[in-house]
């Protein structure tokens, strides 16, 4: 089951849109339970300065305390408290400060995409042929209203939980050969010429 958090107050929201404590949270999502230490050396920043992000990020319920992974009582271990986090425009919209924070979180969000997706384009010739060809980069127009635009999200989640619960299925029976993690990100909006 998933556990989902749609976030809606602003202290929260501007405790998740400093962009270590966003590169933070991907990490432990994607990578599950680690240390400070851990960490520090993924992000390639001090110890000290993570776990003061870690600790903002747990005072919002965005990561919490894992159960330690080795027998050394001294270290802390961090995960992420859900799988998914979203952020509306309509909880922030009637506050200068909180619709420029959502706006900031969400462009730090676009930030870290773009940086994911250029980080593979550098290294895509190292992926292999199959996973070259699996790859894609589609642009699609549609002339949609609203209602339909909702529906056409809604579906596109759907479909894509569909794959996350097969490759979780799949790999708790043991099948985890050539099973990598893949970014999918969606973005649709109204635009005008």
């Amino acid at each position: 089951m998933e556990n989902r958090r749609r976030i809606t107050d602003l202290g929260t929201l501007k405790a998740f849109g400093h962009p270590l404590r966003m590169k933070l949270y991907s990490t432990l999502r994607v990578a599950g339970p680690a240390t400070a230490s851990q960490l520090a050396a993924q992000v390639d920043e001090a110890v000290s300065l993570v776990s003061y992000h870690l600790r903002k990020l747990a005072e919002h319920g965005l990561i919490e305390e894992a159960r330690a992974q080795r027998e050394d009582g001294r270290e802390r271990w961090w995960r992420a408290a859900q799988d998914t986090l979203s952020f509306r425009h309509e909880d922030f919209k009637d506050s200068p400060e909180g619709a420029a924070a959502h706006a900031a979180v969400i462009r730090g969000l676009i930030a870290h995409r773009r940086e994911q997706y250029e980080t593979y384009l550098d290294q895509q010739a190292a992926w292999g042929e199959q996973w070259r060809t699996a790859a894609d980069q589609s642009d699609f127009l549609a002339r949609l209203n609203p209602a339909e635009l909702t529906r056409l999200n809604a579906e596109i989640h759907a479909l894509i939980k569909t794959y996350e619960e097969r490759g979780r299925a799949a790999e708790a029976a043991g099948d985890t050969e050539d099973r990598e993690n893949v970014a999918l990100h969606l973005a649709s909006f109204p635009f005008r010429l």
